[in-house]
């Protein structure tokens, strides 16, 4: 996997972070790596649990800057590379699965 690739890397428990192919700019600053945060129950209020694991657009659009790091705000999430937001998706479809589930996905 090359650097510009977006790629999830562990980190602390609960917590996955993603760097991102094509970095945000938020002023003078480049986000190049977003860490996400496993969310609790009451960050998921609005929102269908199938339509996260069905990785919808507009449910993770709405979750994400409730578990970001940086907290990415509407703007910058609506901006994102579309490679970017698959791989944040995914992570988020990950915190939802049991451990098994996520354990059959990475023998």
């Amino acid at each position: 996997m090359s650097d510009t690739e977006a790629q999830a890397t562990p980190a602390a428990e609960g917590e996955v972070s993603v760097t991102l192919e094509t970095p945000i700019q938020r002023g003078d600053t480049t986000i190049a790596c977003v860490t996400l945060r496993k969310p609790k129950s009451g960050e998921l209020r609005g929102l269908k649990l199938s339509e996260l694991l069905a990785t919808d657009v507009d449910a993770v659009l709405t979750l994400l800057p409730r578990i970001t790091r940086p907290t990415l705000v509407a703007h910058e999430l609506a901006a994102l590379d579309p490679v970017d937001l698959t791989q944040l998706a995914g992570e988020v479809a990950g915190f939802l699965l049991p451990k098994a589930a996520r354990a059959s996905l990475n023998p």
